[in-house]
């Protein structure tokens, strides 16, 4: 690989990483941000998000986005376990672009592709590629775990 595909590959785990990151930090630090809001809002599979709504769950599934966000952004930033980190990227923006969809319209501005289909992708590279084997600590770790 060479050094400016390296570059790239290194510059798309950080800025994902930071964006991840930024956005699990924000959440933990608001005492009054809840993922109600945005799942009260469904529109496709309104059954599941619905039942994600419900008392007992709720606040799991708030625990889960903000650390979840927070973890996988400080993954993608470390370039350690970038695998594990990619793949619950993928699946965590996978459910936010669900609850959004209008089919064909996630937003009033896009035709099935917004910046959550953009963020599966750019994660899924990262996975593919081994990303954190360049530049980053999974180089130490990936003859012992799924790296």
């Amino acid at each position: 690989m060479t050094s400016l595909k390296k570059f790239s590959l290194v510059m798309m785990r950080l800025s994902l990483g930071w964006l991840f990151f930024y956005a699990g930090l924000t959440k933990i630090i608001n005492p009054k941000w809840s993922a109600a809001g945005y799942i009260s809002g469904s529109k496709v599979l309104f059954g599941f998000y619905s039942w994600l709504l419900q008392p007992n769950i709720l606040p799991v599934i708030n625990f889960l986005n903000e650390w979840g966000l927070t973890f996988i952004g400080l993954a993608l930033i470390l370039g350690i376990f970038v695998r594990f980190a990619s793949f619950f990227g993928a699946l965590m923006m996978l459910l936010y672009y669900l609850p959004i969809l209008d089919f064909p319209y996630p937003n009033a501005h896009a035709y099935l592709v917004d910046e959550h289909i953009i963020y599966i992708t750019a994660l899924l590279v990262l996975f593919a590629f081994r990303a954190g084997r360049v530049w980053g600590w999974d180089q130490k770790f990936a003859s012992r775990f799924w790296l």
